[in-house]
């Protein structure tokens, strides 16, 4: 469904403000709109995907993400002194900092976002509290302001009842968040919840929620443009998550009926509109049992799990951001989005889920596609390529579509079956576990399904899933070669597979 039907380029040249797999996202989507794509990088980024795909490359400093990514006087001297008339966030990093928007209006490059007003309206998550009591959005019971005493935070979690949840005022994306099941658990959360909120956002006020049992994670993508039209794209399901990072989404979701997917979506444009609300944004909410929802947070920026949005409503989101910030008018009405068939996403991470999640970063000796009909892989990496260990290890995003539920795990099973990272671990494992377990099936999912359902005893397969990566391995024995640097292997102990083990030994030799 195209945006806009003008076929000039909305801009000249676009200055991509991020790495990986989403910068890459971005830049092609500049090269199908007849625009110029600018990267930076940092030190151990040299050589990424991003700058191969870029036509033009800028170093921004070292490795540290607050001396490369994070620097606002950098980015903006780059954008400069290589005339990109706009630049593109992506998500993370500065995506939603008020300052980084401010600062490209007063360089008079184009934010490609919303306001920096609508940002710090939506990113103080007790003012977006306020708002959206004022928009008549449902907000879950909890507190109006910003708690920074500790006592305040014990009266007030005794008022409302446990159990409660400890969130931080200054950010979302799960940092500085503790589920607190009973008073006498509250001190030792409420420290640590301070401590995450003061490193990621310099803010170590919390606020306090009601929790709510058992709940679904659901948000509702929109979009905005500059003469006041905005639309909802429909629902993405996003319960699947390990330490309140989502690993799996979905859409459409099977929590909701039509009533109450419709209702959703007329909030969320609610809320948007609160805000004057100019771009693509994400309004999140938790649904409990009986289908009631509630206002969570709205993310000011493309998501991670775009794609199964575009693919059961055909936009192109990332043009769309493109094309709004131009000063386009949406190329279509509410009526005009319908959802078409099912999307799954599985976001592919250099990670161990046989150790806590924990990042296993590496250089990848062996890497094999998956592709195929239904099929797409937002990648930000190649064989040869060093994860490293600065930056969030997610290698790309995996979507499979179909025109049933049952069609699109199908696809990703058989796309899962074909995937193969030999070098650093991966959780391609993790993933054919969840979409073949009994309850991700029967659609009965909530934010508590890896901590209620998985252990790393479940990954102990037979030898038919890891026929891929025997492949692989002896694939690179044939091709012959020195011994790489990193190691796929998982803690010491003994092997999860006998096959297993022995290939990535093997393939590691190349």
């Amino acid at each position: 469904m195209a945006t806009s039907h003008s076929k000039r380029p909305p801009f000249t040249r676009i200055l991509v403000a991020n790495r990986g797999e989403i910068a890459v996202r971005v830049m092609r989507a500049c090269r199908e709109l007849g625009i110029e794509s600018v990267a930076v990088y940092s030190e151990p980024d040299r050589s990424a995907l991003h700058v191969r795909q870029a036509d033009h490359a800028y170093p921004i400093g070292p490795a540290a993400a607050a001396e490369s990514y994070l620097r606002i006087d950098k980015l903006i001297a780059v954008a400069l002194e290589s005339r990109a008339d706009a630049i593109h966030p992506g998500y993370g990093f500065l995506s939603e900092r008020a300052a980084f928007a401010q600062a490209c209006a007063d360089a008079g490059v184009v934010f490609i976002g919303p306001s920096a007003h609508a940002i710090a309206a939506m990113g103080d998550k007790v003012e977006a509290r306020r708002l959206m009591r004022k928009a008549g959005v449902p907000v879950v019971p909890g507190s109006d302001h910003a708690l920074s005493s500790d006592g305040e935070v014990e009266k007030l979690a005794s008022a409302i009842g446990f159990p409660v949840m400890l969130k931080a005022a200054g950010g979302g994306g799960g940092k500085g968040m503790r589920l607190v099941e009973s008073p006498d658990q509250l001190k030792s959360a409420l420290r640590a919840a301070r401590s995450e909120a003061r490193s990621a956002f310099g803010d170590d006020r919390v606020y306090v929620e009601k929790a709510i049992v058992r709940p679904r994670h659901i948000e509702v993508q929109v979009l905005g443009d500059t003469h006041g039209h905005v639309v909802h794209l429909y629902e993405r399901e996003c319960s699947v998550q390990r330490r309140h990072q989502k690993v799996i989404e979905e859409s459409p979701s099977t929590a909701l009926d039509e009533a109450t997917r419709s209702e959703m979506g007329r909030v969320a444009v609610a809320a948007a509109k609160a805000v004057d609300y100019v771009g693509a944004g994400t309004v999140e909410f938790l649904v409990d049992q009986e289908r009631r929802f509630h206002f969570l947070e709205m993310n000011t920026r493309i998501q991670v799990e775009h794609p199964i949005t575009e693919a059961v409503t055909g936009v192109d989101l990332v043009k769309a951001q493109i094309e709004i910030a131009a000063g386009r008018p949406l190329g279509f009405e509410q009526a005009d989005v319908v959802q078409r068939g099912w999307a799954i996403e599985c976001r592919i991470y250099a990670e161990d889920p046989e150790n806590n999640f924990l990042p296993a970063p590496g250089r990848i000796a062996v890497l094999r596609v998956p592709s195929g009909i239904g099929i797409r892989d937002d990648s930000g990496v190649y064989e040869g390529f060093e994860v490293s260990t600065h930056y969030d290890p997610i290698l790309s995003k995996l979507v499979a579509w179909g025109a049933t539920r049952d069609e699109a795990i199908g696809r990703m099973l058989r796309a899962l079956g074909e995937y193969v990272i030999v070098g650093p671990t991966a959780n391609v494992a993790f993933h054919r576990w969840a979409l073949r377990h009994p309850a991700f099936r029967a659609g009965d999912i909530d934010t508590g399904f890896i901590a209620r359902h998985f252990t790393p005893a479940a990954l102990a397969e037979g030898t038919e899933a890891d026929l891929p990566l025997i492949g692989a391995a002896l694939a690179a024995i044939a091709r012959g070669g020195t011994a790489v640097g990193a190691n796929g292997a998982g803690p010491p102990g003994p092997p999860r597979s006998r096959w297993r083990e022995l290939a990535r030994r093997e393939a590691l030799r190349e």
